[in-house]
């Protein structure tokens, strides 16, 4: 008689447990999908986004379905999966579309020779807000549309710069 009061206390905890793992895994699997396909923190630096975004770093807000539901248009700021090197990932703004034609300095230190080109099909065009320190389409070409990670949304720090870019 112990024996089965003993073992029904077991089942109950155990079933327990089980629930709450499966809720815990439910939360990691919700937490996995919103972060990688719906929108997702990203910490950037550097100065080729002088003045829009800090030489020290900012945290952005970033949406992943935009680039796949093709609502993207020049002036945002975009989330890209470098060119060069595919471990890292860059900010930069959209310039041009698949069949603009964009007009940029090819050199801005050293010339002022302007270069118009069409930005071919499946394509956009980049640059950073500072023209002076980015690598970017001036001298990477056209980007890709399936290497666009995300539009920035908002600056969620620092605090005194809160708010949509």
């Amino acid at each position: 008689m112990r024996l089965f009061q003993y073992l029904s206390q077991w089942k109950s905890k155990a079933k327990d447990g089980i629930q709450q793992s499966l809720l815990i895994a439910k939360f990691l699997c919700l937490l996995h999908v919103t972060n990688n396909y719906v929108f997702s923190p990203v910490m950037v630096y550097g100065p080729s986004m002088l003045p829009t975004l800090n030489l020290t770093g900012d945290v952005l807000l970033v949406e992943h379905l935009s680039p796949l539901l093709d609502k993207l248009g020049p002036g945002d700021v975009i989330l890209v999966r470098s060119p060069d090197n595919p471990r890292k990932t860059v900010t930069k703004r959209i310039i041009g579309m698949e069949g603009d034609t964009v007009t940029f300095l090819a050199d801005p230190s050293r010339s002022d020779r302007y270069i118009s080109l069409k930005v071919p099909k499946g394509h956009v065009w980049i640059q950073g807000d500072n023209i002076f320190a980015s690598k970017d389409s001036r001298q990477l070409g056209p980007i890709p549309c399936g290497l666009i990670l995300g539009k920035v949304l908002y600056r969620v720090w620092p605090p005194e710069g809160f708010g949509s870019l």
